[in-house]
């Protein structure tokens, strides 16, 4: 077993595998609670998230979507290259930074790409328009290379904004979007940035792996081409793609306390770097807060929450816990439990998404050869 190890090591050290480190750093909802201004926020931008898989014929990609998101990376766009901060997010499939040509205050505080101090880039005449519920974000379409860790992707296509999404924005720890999902729910018919990567053979293979650290430790990352079997000591479990839209499953059931609690006859979930909570149907929200003895805002007794179930996700015949220690979120002395509501249109059946709080317990691997995702439980 060691001289496996230590040869797939060997291995993931050669090649065309590349990790990107990801930095944990202050959330969105945070920020804004320390300037005062979080309650305004909500009650200016109402939104559902199930608005990020069921768009309207406008492209919707909410910003609220990423309020609670912490873990962030960095790419440079252009030659010389810009450098942006953005989400590596598999619930999207466009990357997209701000321009110079956003003048608003909110883009000023953010990093802006100039396409003229770039000589590889390619103006395109194509718009961008994302809507955001309240506000939009405008902008054009052009070409450049990107590059990733030390991957260079020529000639992708990505969207410059030129206007941003409200006042709110001049606080958002990132610069843009990178998204990770499937050609077929890209906006402008986009190709993705990790479509570029394999048609132009940058990767070893046709994945990429995610983990991210637990308690605020360092060592978050995304590797593309790779799976790196320091975290895949405990085996991986193959789950096949119900969907090749985002990296959506098919889910069993799920389970607090050896009893059967939702999707009692099947359902569908998303596993989603860019959603940083579990996303429940509102019904069975009303249910877990309950069954966990939290009030209707998902606040619970600290002292309590040691002693709370783990929540257990069965998928293709395999049991997924997440322990209380992983949902149960401390603030300032204040407990929450990690999982939120969300508004589902009926004829799209009962959908989940499994968001950070799910991916911290696992490493993550998005199989775009097998199309399939990939689990392994964390030490």
């Amino acid at each position: 077993m060691k001289l496996l190890l230590l040869l797939a090591l060997v291995a993931l050290a050669q090649g065309l595998v590349y990790r990107i480190p990801l930095r944990k750093v202050k959330s969105l909802r945070q920020t804004l609670r320390e300037q005062g201004l979080l309650e305004t926020y909500l009650k200016q931008h109402p939104y559902n998230l199930a608005a990020k898989y069921f768009p309207t014929r406008i492209s919707a990609e909410p910003l609220q979507n990423y309020l609670d998101n912490e873990y962030f990376g960095t790419i440079s766009i252009g030659t010389p290259a810009q450098e942006f901060t953005v989400v590596f997010d598999t619930g999207s499939s466009n990357l997209w930074v701000p321009s110079v040509y956003c003048s608003s205050p909110a883009c000023t505080n953010h990093n802006r790409f100039n396409p003229m101090n770039s000589s590889t880039f390619v103006s395109t005449n194509e718009s961008l328009y994302i809507a955001y519920g309240t506000g939009s974000m405008s902008g054009v379409l052009g070409y450049d290379t990107v590059t990733v860790a030390d991957i260079k992707v020529i000639n992708q296509i990505f969207g410059l904004a030129e206007t941003e999404p409200g006042a709110f924005f001049y606080y958002t720890p990132f610069d843009g979007i990178l998204g990770l999902a499937f050609p077929s729910i890209a906006s402008s018919g986009a190709t993705p940035v990790f479509d570029n990567m394999m048609m132009q053979g940058l990767v070893a293979k046709d994945l990429f792996s995610v983990y991210l650290s637990k308690d605020g430790r360092s060592g978050s990352f995304v590797l593309f081409g790779a799976i790196d079997p320091f975290y895949t000591t405990k085996g991986i479990t193959w789950i096949p793609l119900s969907a090749e839209t985002y990296w959506q499953i098919t889910m069993d059931s799920v389970s607090i306390g050896g009893e059967g609690i939702a999707c009692a006859f099947g359902c569908q979930a998303i596993v989603d770097t860019g959603t940083s909570l579990l996303a429940v149907p509102d019904r069975v929200l009303r249910v877990i807060l309950e069954i966990l003895g939290a009030n209707s805002s998902g606040e619970i007794s600290c002292s309590a929450a040691s002693r709370l179930p783990s929540v257990v996700f069965h998928i293709n015949g395999k049991a997924f816990p997440v322990s209380p220690s992983a949902y149960v979120m401390e603030s300032n002395g204040y407990c929450t439990l990690g999982f939120q509501g969300m508004d589902v249109p009926t004829e799209s059946g009962e959908l989940w998404i499994l968001g950070d709080v799910f991916i911290r317990e696992y490493y993550v691997i998005f199989n775009r050869a097998n199309n399939m995702v990939g689990l392994s439980r964390l030490p």
